[in-house]
């Protein structure tokens, strides 16, 4: 699972895209006094200036790139990468281009037509040779921008398709400047056309299979694909592959329904065959044996489609907690599928931060404490949690899915047996948050004074706010999506279209929960016990309100992250009515919602987490259902416009994405003596680049 900005996705379980995206609301908050990141040793509560945050500062590297539509575009640094070896800094070398490889992969999953729609634009960017000083122009390299952070037509986080703000016709018109008017029949109403491929994901539509853009399914109806996996799917298998993970559903014109694999010689062949020749290279100067057996495993399941070796090459991986250097490539995330099945290509390349690594590998030390005090019902509890590792990392290269908007952590693998037999790898990424915070301060305005309700509420956000953001994130990746079980008799799949919601539900709730338990303070990750109230006021304003600004008005909320918060918010606010725990209070027309009995809502939390924990291990589809679209799904009108008009007011982009370093072999007398980090500096410029170089289908 991934985690977006939460201060924001399922690896084989769960990469949190949820954080990202609420850290940058959190971070936007305030433009951060950097008190960095607070971490703890032997009991003592430290408040420390990130180092590199500090370098940043005095060499003055520039965090924010660009800004266009509701997006920025940003650069992270990459510090220890000097600390590294030349072993190490050439593994990193040949698995970031193993992970750059697969990125024609996203793009062809997203939607089919949207490599087409991808290389007419980049013609355009490179060879028009009218007018680039137009309105029509800025708009139409607005449009290009948008659909290069999407990796395709649609809105990364919202689903739905956007359009060009400039006309048709000049669209064509730059498109027979080029010579692509034999694609504009095709095309164009691809482009401009709201009926044609509205949204890349629907739920609750008549068949969200067959609606959907994304390119899972081609042909088939939602039952067609449900008995095609039901028919695969042996109900006593204790150890099941994830079934349809790696390939695409079709139905012939003969009537078959059948799958077309993702393999080398088959279905994205030619990207494959690239990213396997990349690992083999990484493979021969990776740390240690135990890396170049997994790499082996993932070739050979790139080679032939096997979901067996997928799993071996997990569990594997998974155990691997000795190396410096690490990894995630591969058909990882199901998000994007509407049925919550289909994996999306992602890579992403990162070493051990080990000074900030304490933290989480105390919480990681006390899992199983964490696991027995749950509020879930015993019957649900892991009676002996498993390989629960956890680290900082500073990632060196993001790809496909995960670029250009990234997690800021990630806990994989997603297989729920293999959590449960071999465990799992949480991670919290420092470079991004710290790039998140740096890119703040470029910014001169701010959301917690437009949003909180209260100087006292400033104050707690200023003075705790980084630090239980930070602890959020870990208790959701490190012990959120790895507590818990699944009753025997209960499919890993049973939720559907549902399941990533609910996932991200749990993992968020385990983390407010244990925020608040005074084993954190015991632990010394708390300074006090007043620290996490920080947290839940940001929560829940957040959740049940700020959030949508990055809704457009009248659409429904669709990305699962979003949906989780929302569905905690809301859930807790309606249960906690009669004791006003949370109130909804208006000043000078604003609107804002304070929370007014934190001992009380922790309760909430904890009720709402036993619920969703018991969904989830009986497979309760139908609760699971009403849980989401009851108070998940649906934005009260006069909120959503309330709030898109006072953050529009601040000028503020909703939504963030970086652009990668990149990575250079350094030659001496025809022989590498090094690499070299070398920050690039144009959006459109890294996108074109990616366009020629990384092209493979």
């Amino acid at each position: 699972m991934h985690c977006f900005a939460n201060y924001k996705y399922n690896y084989f379980s769960y990469n949190c895209y949820l954080c990202a995206e609420y850290a940058m609301d959190n971070i936007n908050q305030y433009n951060m006094k950097l008190i960095g990141r607070m971490i703890t040793i032997a009991g003592m509560a430290a408040a420390l200036v990130s180092c590199s945050d500090k370098a940043a500062k005095e060499d003055g590297f520039r965090y924010l790139m660009d800004e266009f539509a509701d997006l920025k575009i940003m650069r992270y640094q990459v510090p220890g990468w000097d600390g590294l070896t030349l072993q190490q800094k050439e593994y990193v070398y040949h698995l970031a281009e193993a992970a750059k490889y697969g990125r024609d992969i996203i793009w062809m999953q997203n939607c089919r037509h949207n490599l087409d729609v991808r290389k007419t634009i980049e013609n355009i960017l490179e060879n028009y040779e009218g007018d680039r000083t137009s309105e029509d122009w800025k708009m139409f390299e607005t449009y290009a921008k948008r659909v290069f952070f999407s990796n395709g037509i649609h809105h990364h986080y919202a689903e739905d398709k956007f359009f060009p703000e400039c006309s048709q016709e000049y669209f064509q018109s730059l498109m027979t400047a080029v010579g692509d008017e034999a694609k504009c029949a095709e095309l164009l109403p691809v482009i401009f056309d709201p009926a044609v491929y509205p949204a890349r994901k629907l739920m609750g539509g008549k068949d969200i299979v067959a609606e959907s853009a994304v390119n899972f399914y081609e042909g088939v109806t939602r039952a067609e694909v449900e008995a095609f996996y039901a028919a695969m799917v042996d109900p006593s298998d204790k150890t099941p592959v994830s079934y349809g993970l790696n390939s695409r559903v079709v139905k012939g014109a003969d009537g078959i329904v059948r799958e077309e694999v993702y393999k080398v010689g088959g279905l994205y062949g030619p990207a494959l065959e690239k990213i396997c020749a990349e690992l083999e290279k990484a493979a021969a100067v990776a740390e240690d044996e135990t890396q170049k057996s997994y790499i082996a495993d993932l070739v050979a399941y790139y080679r032939s489609g096997d979901l067996k070796l997928w799993d071996e090459y997990n569990i594997k991986w998974v155990k691997d907690t000795l190396g410096t250097v690490d990894f995630v490539n591969g058909f990882v995330e199901d998000y994007n599928d509407p049925l919550g099945r289909k994996a999306a290509w992602e890579g992403l390349v990162n070493f051990k931060d080990t000074e900030a690594s304490r933290r989480t590998e105390l919480i990681s030390e006390n899992a199983q404490w964490f696991e027995d005090n749950s509020p879930v019902d015993d019957r649900f509890k892991k009676s002996e949690v498993k390989g629960v590792s956890a680290k900082v990392i500073n990632v060196a290269t993001l790809a496909g899915d995960c670029y250009p908007a990234a997690p800021i952590g990630i806990n994989l693998p997603n297989a729920d047996w293999i959590r449960r037999e071999h465990g799992s790898k949480s991670v919290t990424i420092a470079n991004l948050t710290s790039a998140y915070n740096m890119a703040a301060q470029e910014s001169p305005k701010n959301l917690l004074s437009e949003f909180a309700w209260s100087e006292e509420e400033i104050a707690a956000e200023k003075k705790y706010g980084a630090l239980t953001n930070d602890l959020h994130t870990d208790l959701h990746e490190c012990l959120g999506h790895g507590s818990g079980q699944l009753l025997p008799e209960t499919s890993p799949n049973a939720l559907g279209e549902y399941s990533s919601a609910l996932e991200e539900t749990r993992a968020d709730l385990f983390g407010l929960y244990y925020l608040a338990d005074p084993k954190l303070v015991e632990l010394g990750i708390l300074p006090d016990m007043e620290a996490y109230k920080a947290q839940y006021s940001s929560y829940i304003r957040n959740g049940i309100f700020t959030q949508f600004n990055r809704v457009e008005f009248g659409k429904k909320n669709m990305e699962a992250h979003m949906q989780n918060r929302k569905l905690i918010a809301d859930w807790c606010y309606e249960k906690g009515l009669a004791d006003n725990v949370i109130e909804k209070k208006v000043r000078d027309g604003k609107t804002y919602f304070v929370v007014n009995d934190f001992e009380a809502l922790r309760g909430l939390f904890g009720d709402l987490l036993a619920e969703v924990q018991r969904i989830k291990s009986e497979g309760d589809y139908e609760a699971g259902k009403a849980l989401v679209e009851n108070y998940a799904v649906n934005i009260d009108p006069e909120l959503h416009k309330e709030v898109l008009e006072r953050y529009a007011s601040l000028g503020l982009k909703p939504y963030g994405g970086f652009l990668n370093p990149e990575i250079v072999p350094v030659e001496k007398n025809g022989e590498v003596v090094d690499y070299e980090v070398v920050y690039s500096d144009s959006y459109l410029g890294q996108m074109l680049e990616y366009g020629k170089k990384y092209a493979t289908l």
